[in-house]
């Protein structure tokens, strides 16, 4: 009995505990930089959970652009995580100063997030097309962030 006590009310904090952050891998990909690019083209485009469905067309017309790109949580065409939105963080190894982005998910990609070029390059530095992938902390946060509601 003592240990249901105890071991009850810990269960129940961890349950309700604000999302904690992944250490997960992030590249970019020019494809989602092009304003003019259909949605046709990505895992989010139509169906229930596609953006489409919401009014948008092409990746300029999302609120976010280009704060965009693929993320793991999405499996496929239509997954119920298309439009989840994403807090990054990348800590600088040599200063260890911290930036973040907030990034849309609309595509799929494994591992990780896969983003614009120019979200990475304001993440990471002008730096981020050398570098090519950098380590980030994930947290999925409010879709509002990224300007969805």
């Amino acid at each position: 009995m003592q240990f249901l006590t105890i071991a009850l009310p810990l269960a129940l904090s961890l349950l309700i505990s604000p999302a904690r952050g992944i250490t997960a891998p992030l590249s970019y990909d020019r494809v989602y930089s092009v304003a003019g690019a259909s949605l046709d083209t990505v895992a989010c485009s139509d169906g229930s959970h596609g953006l489409k469905t919401r009014g948008f067309t092409t990746f300029g017309s999302l609120p976010t652009f280009p704060f965009i790109g693929g993320a793991e949580a999405i499996e496929g065409w239509n997954s119920v995580n298309c439009g989840t939105c994403y807090q990054l963080t990348y800590t600088n190894a040599t200063s260890g100063s911290k930036k973040s982005i907030n990034i849309l998910a609309i595509d799929s990609t494994k591992p990780g997030f896969n983003v614009a070029l120019p979200a990475m390059e304001v993440l990471v530095g002008s730096q981020a097309a050398d570098i090519g992938t950098a380590v980030v902390e994930a947290k999925q946060i409010n879709a509002s962030f990224c300007g969805l509601h």
